[in-house]
């Protein structure tokens, strides 16, 4: 599960395409709004394939907004490599 976070998360940073299927018909490009909005939904599907996990196991666990706070930081620290490969490191052209 931590592997499909890990790929979620760097998903927005690593492509221009939306959710890595959708082309955009401007030659622009992806802004970083729209990849944190990609981020923030790419969030919510990680969390239903743990659902998912976690039903099939057995009893779902009830959380907390403790739970989702953690989550929601472990995600966006997940995200951190992407993001210093999309805008901080200098890429060749």
């Amino acid at each position: 599960m931590l592997f499909v976070a890990l790929v979620a998360a760097n998903l927005p940073f690593v492509n221009e395409r939306l959710l890595a299927l959708f082309a955009f018909r401007s030659g622009h490009g992806k802004t970083l709004a729209v990849r944190l909005a990609e981020l923030v939904l790419l969030y919510f599907v990680a969390g239903g394939i743990g659902l998912l996990f976690e039903r099939r196991v057995g009893q779902i666990a009830p959380q907390g907004w403790e739970f989702y706070a953690v989550t929601g930081a472990l995600f966006i620290v997940l995200a951190f490599p992407g993001f210093i490969w999309r805008y901080l490191l200098k890429h060749r052209k």
